[in-house]
């Protein structure tokens, strides 16, 4: 007889204080390996708590997955820009830690994300996408209500070559 093994269901919470050297280890991994983000120096581990606590003033949801007591991956949702006309507007950032991926763990940080920003109060969602050859960011996106804005051209510099950005939106709330 068989058993079917499977694996740990996420719990997708708020991030805490404790969980912050993880999500900066998921962090450093893409700004080091990947053009998935444009950063090109990993945030310090220091500066991952007053951005959790900007986050909590605000009233935007900081999120970690938690794979039995692993963080797994993490989201938030950060101010679009920085000009008080866009204060109802937000764009979301997720990653998913090596290892981890494929594991629907993006649908669900991403769905708790949407969810928790409209509860505050948040009209619009951006996601400004690496366009890199592989879909999965755009699908993920796609799959959860965004629809594509609009394609930056050439506008990233990383690891020896220039990188599109593919915007997608999302209402919230009317």
């Amino acid at each position: 007889m068989r058993v079917a093994m499977t694996s740990p269901r996420p719990t997708i919470r708020a991030a805490a204080p404790e969980d912050l050297k993880a999500v900066a280890e998921i962090n450093a991994h893409y700004v080091t390996n990947s053009v998935a983000t444009f950063d090109e120096t990993p945030r310090a581990f220091d500066d991952w708590r007053p951005w959790l606590e900007e986050l909590a003033e605000r009233g935007l949801p900081f999120l970690v997955a938690d794979l039995s007591g692993e963080v797994a991956g993490y989201a938030y949702a950060g101010p679009w820009r920085p000009k008080p006309a866009y204060r109802h507007t937000v764009e979301d950032t997720i990653y998913i830690a090596p290892g981890h991926l494929g594991r629907g763990l993006g649908t669900a940080l991403l769905g708790t994300l949407v969810a928790e920003s409209a509860q505050a109060g948040m009209r619009h969602m951006i996601a400004v996408i690496a366009d890199t050859g592989d879909g999965a960011s755009a699908a993920l996106h796609r799959r959860s209500g965004f629809t594509e804005a609009g394609r930056l051209t050439g506008v990233g510099f990383k690891h020896g070559r220039w990188i599109d950005t593919l915007l997608m939106q999302r209402p919230l709330a009317g």
